[in-house]
């Protein structure tokens, strides 16, 4: 069985406080986009993980992939499976690609193993893998607060937009970002914010992320570039380092400097 995951996008990110847990109160919008990883999945007598394309830092073991299979074997009674992850989306490029390989391979083993288990279980599994994990399991935009697996069904939509997808190269570590970020309360409502048209969002739509001293100023310069040639909003996502800039239509992007661009539709 083949999946294409898929990715997220932050639009507007607003870390609000700290938690006795160490973790941090954020509120955002999560909002799904087509561009991917690609997770392919089958039965097989004993488990297997097998990686392709870009380099994934860290030990097999630990990845999100096989921390799912894991949970899923122990608590479900899923089978072994050989997997085979061709990564495309890069590493600290704030698009949460391994939360929606995990999110995704959770699918697949209830779609395998005939477990039947509905989205609410799935996402009570994938929240246990990671913040923003349990968003994949439904892929459609949500308000997240708590640590982001706090997710309410929000009524939001760029179709009809293009939407740029920008990645600088540069991979920036979600935990030294936290490290480095300063908790307050928000001046706008999110809420409200997001129900404005999109071309009021450029001064109020905002991601706390991107003030802080990791995130390199790439980034500040990828956004103006965006703006100079036509975006009505541009932000990075997450903490980083993917920008992405929503356009009424496609433009030309020669001076916006990066290792790819991809175009797409909201």
């Amino acid at each position: 069985m083949v999946l294409f995951p898929g990715i997220k996008i932050n639009l507007g990110l607003q870390i609000t406080g700290k938690r006795p847990d160490g973790f941090h109160d954020i509120v955002t919008v999560f909002y799904p986009l087509a561009y991917s990883d690609i997770l392919e999945v089958v039965p097989a007598p004993v488990f297997s993980f097998n990686t392709s394309g870009l380099n994934i830092p860290g030990r097999d073991e630990d990845n999100l992939v096989v921390q799912a299979w894991k949970l899923m074997y122990d608590r479900y009674n899923a089978g072994p499976v050989a997997v085979h992850l061709h990564k495309v989306v890069p590493p600290g490029s704030g698009l949460g690609g391994g939360s929606a390989d995990a999110a995704g391979m959770i699918r697949v083993l209830n779609t395998l193993f005939k477990l039947e288990m509905k989205e609410h279980a799935m996402s009570a599994v994938a929240a246990q893998l990671g913040s923003d994990c349990a968003f994949f399991t439904g892929n459609k935009p949500a308000l997240a607060s708590g640590r982001g697996e706090v997710l309410l069904s929000i009524d939001v939509s760029l179709k009809g937009y293009a939407v740029a997808l920008i990645l600088p190269g540069i991979a920036i570590s979600t935990a030294e970002a936290y490290r480095y970020c300063r908790p307050a309360e928000p001046a706008e409502d999110l809420r409200e914010i997001i129900r404005l048209p999109v071309s009021e969002w450029k001064e109020r739509l905002v991601n706390d992320f991107e003030v802080i001293p990791v995130v390199p100023p790439e980034i500040g310069q990828i956004k103006a570039a965006l703006y100079r040639a036509g975006a009505l909003y541009a932000a990075m996502s997450g903490s980083g380092s993917a920008v992405f800039g929503v356009f009424e239509k496609q433009v030309p992007l020669e001076n916006v400097k990066a290792s790819k661009v991809i175009w797409m539709e909201g």
